[in-house]
């Protein structure tokens, strides 16, 4: 594996990539209270934009503005978009509000995207924290796909409570194949919740996985993401063959705005996927 985690040239950029593109709704799954999957066809008929497991496109909601959404689908199915969306802003709100057949306009897709060749060969650890699943459902869909092309793969999930949990309909399919080590847990639940409750490292006793070998895509909360990382490098993962998603004030998509600047970096255009080493002094800074 390299020492150093560079950034992919965006794939399928529009020639001019601050003039979106018109996708239509064609479908509107719900997933929790205020989080729905959003399946996006092209206006005009055409063919959607090729883009890799990790990437995020803006999404532009006509009269409230953009939003960075990363992409929650198919990256073999490029045909048509699928982004997760959470209802926590003045954009992402009135998105939940859409309806099929409205349009919205589309700029992407931008940013690096998660290393899965490099996990090719060894143990994938995937660790994900309430809606930090959508951006590793992507790496899901890879990684089934080409199953044969990797060592033991584990999914760890968790949310606040059942009812937040992502992808119902999927979590079991997953959960039921004998390739694949899925374990979920919630913060909080009640006495018909028949899962496990605490936070998502609990969920790492007892895991079969080579740490020597091993290969961690974590997303999720900061300081989730934070923890997480703390009990891998305990179980022995070193810290450079750990990626993150740094998903954070983005509003351009190609760094010219410098909101998103983080340390050095700025997360749209040298992110969002990060190798954890690179980051974790900053994310121990407060207000950074």
């Amino acid at each position: 594996m390299s020492t150093a985690y560079a950034p992919n040239a965006p794939l399928g950029a529009t020639p001019n990539p601050m003039l979106p593109e018109l996708f239509r709704v064609r479908r509107l799954i719900s997933e929790t209270a205020d989080t729905a999957t959003f399946v996006l066809d092209p206006a005009d008929g055409g063919e959607g934009e090729a883009f890799r497991p990790g990437q995020f496109n803006m999404i532009y909601v006509f009269g409230m503005g953009e939003s960075a959404i990363s992409i929650s689908g198919d990256s073999a199915d490029p045909s048509t978009l699928t982004h997760t969306v959470r209802a926590v802003g003045s954009v992402t709100k009135p998105m939940l509000r859409l309806r099929r057949g409205d349009l919205v306009g589309i700029r992407g897709p931008f940013g690096n995207s998660w290393p899965v060749d490099d996990a090719v060969g060894r143990d994938l650890i995937i660790v994900a924290g309430g809606i930090g699943l959508a951006p590793l459902r992507p790496v899901i869909y890879h990684v089934l796909r080409h199953r044969d092309r990797f060592a033991r793969v584990s999914l760890l999930y968790g949310a606040r409570t059942p009812g937040d949990l992502l992808y119902k309909r999927e979590l079991p399919a997953w959960r039921g194949r004998f390739d694949l080590d899925v374990r979920v847990t919630v913060d909080a639940a009640g006495s018909d919740w028949r899962g496990r409750v605490g936070v998502v490292t609990t969920l790492m006793q007892g895991m079969n996985v080579d740490p020597d070998d091993a290969v961690a895509m974590i997303c999720g909360p900061e300081i989730m993401m934070r923890f997480a990382a703390l009990e891998l490098s305990r179980l022995g993962v070193g810290e450079d063959r750990m990626f993150i998603s740094m998903e954070r004030n983005m509003q351009c998509g190609l760094g010219l705005c410098g909101h998103c600047q983080f340390g050095p970096s700025f997360i749209c255009r040298d992110g969002p996927v990060f190798r954890y080493d690179a980051l974790a002094p900053l994310l121990a800074v407060r207000e950074v």
